[in-house]
């Protein structure tokens, strides 16, 4: 066996056991069931904790999943222009190639994404109005003695009803699969040992938060163990899938439109992965008024891991 295939293989199982790890935990241990909580501290670390998964996801969301497919987008978009170009070299000008490479394309496609779940979200309540009722109990239930003053300017706004959380929880792990897929594809198909070792380092360093943060949020919105079980290791499957995959078409040449719908896929789960952020994960953890700075510092104690670790990834 060549040392490049052993260390990939062993990338591959390192990924594997390290997310299967990490999202196990808080599914499997009763103390981060926050409904299980009785005692206020144990709820305030809970809840903490949460918001500390919360600044995981936003770092996750802005600083990987975007950058990156911002990068890749326009990457190809400048390939395809470039190429055109050099096909078609006297019919068209080179101020219009210009203006059409400037446009925005990465973000207009990460835009689409946040508007498609969006939409899919809105036709389901509008095929299905009544499931909104439950969002005052569910209001009550995590406001707890807090629930009444939640309602004055100190609030946030109510919570998510429990009719979308089903959707925005599929919403997550799809947007998170996808991701996984190509940060695994992406280490499959380096061609040099540090290369490789180097890029895993930097998938696992972020990877593990992530995935503990996904097992924490189906633990606390009150997922069945079984089915929070097989979510954690259908995502744990997904970058070893795209590690081997990778592996496989590590010989050949990316074809240009192959590599750019791989882009674009990237940046429609970037769009999808913002919109669970900013309308699930950060809402539901700032829905009570108490320790809003120690609330702040834990969000923005995650960014920062995840901040720092983008300089190696």
């Amino acid at each position: 066996m060549e040392p490049l295939v052993g260390v990939k293989i062993g990338c591959l199982l390192a990924l594997l056991t390290l997310t299967l790890f990490c999202g196990i935990i808080p599914i499997c241990f009763k103390w981060f069931r926050i409904h299980a909580a009785t005692a206020g501290k144990h709820r305030r670390v809970l809840t903490l904790l949460g918001c500390i998964s919360a600044g995981v996801f936003l770092g996750a969301g802005l600083m990987h999943m975007t950058a990156e497919a911002l990068e890749g987008i326009d990457s190809e978009i400048q390939s395809y222009f470039l190429q055109n170009r050099t096909r078609n070299e006297g019919n068209a000008s080179d101020t219009t190639d210009s203006t059409d490479v400037d446009y925005p394309f990465g973000e207009l496609i990460i835009s689409l994404g946040f508007f498609l779940v969006f939409l899919l979200e809105s036709l389901a309540l509008q095929w299905c109005p009544n499931g909104t009722r439950g969002s005052k109990t569910c209001e009550e239930e995590w406001g707890g003695a807090h629930a009444a003053h939640s309602s004055t300017l100190h609030s946030h706004g109510p919570l998510p009803s429990p009719s979308q959380r089903p959707f925005r929880a599929l919403v997550l792990l799809l947007s998170l699969s996808f991701h996984s897929v190509f940060e695994g594809l992406a280490v499959g198909l380096q061609s040099s040992v540090p290369a490789v070792l180097q890029l895993c380092l930097a998938v696992l360093a972020h990877k593990g938060l992530v995935v503990f943060g996904v097992g924490l949020r189906l633990v606390q919105t009150g997922t069945g163990r079984r089915w929070a079980l097989i979510s954690i290791l259908a995502l744990a499957l997904m970058s070893p899938l795209g590690l081997a995959l990778g592996m496989v078409v590590a010989g050949g040449n990316s074809e240009g439109g192959r590599a750019l719908a791989q882009a674009v896929l990237e940046g429609v789960a970037a769009g999808t992965f913002l919109y669970v952020t900013f309308f699930e994960i950060l809402p539901r953890e700032l829905a009570t008024p108490e320790s809003p700075l120690a609330k702040w510092g834990c969000v923005a104690a995650g960014f920062a891991f995840m901040a720092i670790i983008a300089i190696w990834a």
